[in-house]
């Protein structure tokens, strides 16, 4: 697959207007978990990296945003997706881009990543 954009920004303008709102809204709430993100193009997804280390990614499909915390991520956050009825996988979770994003399950996620991060020695 071609790189077709450059940043962030110009992977949200692949996509409607709705849709773009929810990755900006996801983008936000990411960024204020820490002064000390940094956004990236990984896998043809928007990404994030703490401390130089991969934090998290997502990206957008027709129905649903993907979210890859990694396996830990979703492996510690199992239940919580059983409840929300969310599909997931070992590495993924998906958010239905009809519904609002659970921002605050976001903000647990990404700060269990950051912890998981500055608790493994390099």
């Amino acid at each position: 697959m071609t790189n077709t954009f450059k940043n962030t920004n110009e992977y949200f303008l692949l996509f409607p207007e709705e849709t773009q709102e929810k990755l900006e809204e996801l983008r936000k709430n990411i960024l204020a978990q820490s002064p000390d993100l940094e956004e990236y193009i990984g896998y043809q997804m928007p990404a994030f990296k703490y401390k130089g280390k991969p934090l998290v990614y997502f990206a957008a499909y027709k129905n649903h945003i993907g979210f890859y915390p990694g396996a830990e991520g979703i492996k510690t956050f199992e239940k919580d997706f059983k409840e929300g009825n969310y599909k997931f996988s070992k590495g993924a979770v998906q958010f239905l881009i009809t519904k609002d994003l659970p921002l605050d399950l976001i903000r647990r996620i990404v700060a269990f990543r950051i912890i998981e991060i500055d608790q493994k020695k390099s």
